[in-house]
């Protein structure tokens, strides 16, 4: 990887806020998987369950190449909203947005990475892949709701 052409501070920076927004999806998806309730709960459940894993496993990757591109990993975490709306609808339109926003950074920093790392763009452009699967999933999950 040709270092002196990627803007290694500026990938470092987006990381990070990767590596804290998947961490807030670790807290967000565990909140929301205790929430629910009612009939179809635990198949829910199980796919809220995963995302948490899946998020926590985002943010260990992130900072994997942070500490390869000798940055140092946040220790923070994104803000989480909490709008105490826990119906079943509620909780996958939030997934949704927190899906979203998730792709917007993958999507930034493919912007940074894009031509001049290969590894760094197939990294991320498998998150974008993963990021739009999930989109799709929680759009599909919404069609009984509309």
């Amino acid at each position: 990887m040709e270092q002196s052409d990627l803007n290694s501070s500026e990938v470092i920076s987006i990381l990070n806020e990767i590596m804290e927004y998947e961490l807030a999806g670790v807290v967000r998806y565990t909140h929301s998987s205790l929430m629910v309730v009612g009939p179809h709960r635990l198949p829910i459940v199980e796919f809220l369950k995963e995302q948490a894993n899946e998020s926590l496993q985002h943010a260990q990757q992130a900072g994997e190449l942070l500490t390869g591109l000798d940055g140092h990993p946040s220790q923070k975490i994104a803000k989480i909203v909490e709008t105490n709306n826990h119906s079943i609808k509620d909780i996958l339109e939030e997934s949704l947005a927190h899906e979203m926003h998730a792709l917007n950074l993958y999507k930034k920093m493919l912007g940074v990475v894009e031509g001049f790392s290969v590894y760094l763009e197939e990294y991320t452009r498998n998150l974008i892949g993963q990021e739009e699967q999930h989109q799709l999933e929680l759009r599909k999950m919404l069609k009984d709701f509309s």
